[in-house]
């Protein structure tokens, strides 16, 4: 079974299209320009080592190249064997606030990206625990169910924003609802919900959905994003403060209180997001000291890696391109000349 190890960086070849058009483009302004000079084929006769079709077939070149090389960082691989191994981990669904308030820039860069490198930081320090993703505002959505495939939690959480959630709001016991759902019903054990937000707009049904998750024998951990001192929020769409009904600038303030109280009601833990990798470690660490369940499984535990060959296929199109001659824009002296 092939599969690339870095896949982010495939990425990257959305760049291919652009590039296409762009050079298309410029095909399209040269020819325009000879043809206001004369006839088209009379003066590419009279520039030195002119080929027809030459920069195309060097633009071909080079976007091949562009290609063979990113998939090469991308390290496609093949598993040589597999081997049943004892897995033990427990499930962990994340939920995280996408109301616009996450947008706030008391965190730098911003409140919402800082929750998402959380989540990335946390998830490169899991080994075998399931994770599922939810994002929420006034409703929870499921994004990503519960896997051991962390690159694919990383892959939606990079395109997670307000604009995929219809209603605002921070309704977080729409997430703890959803959270339950996507345990085992029939375990009362290794299960965790992590609820990352600012907590504004906290909702007076959230407390007792956690007590009911924490009989249930789910471990809720909260993390608090943002300031107690708040930060004024930006419109995305008018690229300037948000105003209330008054004119007044809307201020987002972290509301520390509602999830410590959630976190309490659900047997967990409230953290502070300040320092990332301190926070990731905490909460890797609470979910280490959980008991775990067995979840074996075949997996492959060698690989054969081609990266190599996509690179070197790579550079020797560059080579290829590079020693391909260009056309000197010197004209030719007119035959006739010498005899005038």
């Amino acid at each position: 079974m092939f599969q690339f190890q870095h896949i982010n960086y495939l990425y990257m070849l959305a760049l291919l299209p652009v590039l296409v058009v762009l050079f298309m483009s410029v095909i399209y302004w040269r020819k325009r320009k000879l043809q206001k000079l004369g006839n088209e084929e009379l003066i590419g006769s009279q520039i030195q080592g002119y080929i027809a079709g030459r920069s195309t077939f060097k633009f071909i070149l080079q976007v091949s190249a562009f290609f063979l090389i990113v998939v090469g960082w991308a390290n496609l691989r093949m598993g040589d064997k597999t081997e049943k191994t004892e897995r033990k981990g427990v499930d962990v669904v994340v939920a995280l606030d996408v109301s616009k308030s996450m947008l706030a820039k008391d965190l730098q860069p911003d409140r919402l990206t800082r929750a998402r490198q959380l989540i990335m930081r946390l998830t490169d320090k899991m080994k075998n625990d399931r994770v599922a993703l939810i994002v929420f505002a006034g409703k929870a959505y499921m994004q990503v169910p519960l896997t051991v495939d962390y690159s694919a939690v990383k892959m939606i959480l990079q395109n997670v924003g307000p604009e995929i959630v219809p209603t605002q709001g921070t309704v977080i016991s729409e997430a703890i609802k959803m959270g339950m759902e996507s345990f085992t019903r029939n375990e009362r054990k290794f299960k965790s919900l992590i609820v990352i937000s600012d907590g504004e707009d906290h909702d007076e049904q959230a407390i007792e959905a956690a007590r009911q998750a924490a009989e249930e024998g789910v471990v809720i951990h909260t993390v608090g994003v943002g300031s107690p001192q708040g930060s004024t929020l930006y419109d995305p769409d008018t690229k300037s403060v948000k105003l209330d009904e008054n004119g007044t600038p809307v201020v987002s303030k972290l509301n520390e209180d509602a999830l410590r109280a959630i976190a309490g009601a659900g047997r967990g833990s409230y953290s502070l997001l300040q320092n990332t990798d301190d926070v990731a470690e905490r909460l890797n660490s609470s979910l280490e000291s959980m008991e775990q369940k067995n979840l074996g499984t075949m997996m492959f535990t060698d690989f054969t890696s081609y990266f190599q060959y996509f690179l070197f296929a790579g550079f020797i199109l560059l080579v290829a391109e590079w020693m391909l001659p260009g056309a000197k824009r010197k004209v030719k002296k007119k035959l006739d000349e010498s005899a005038a």
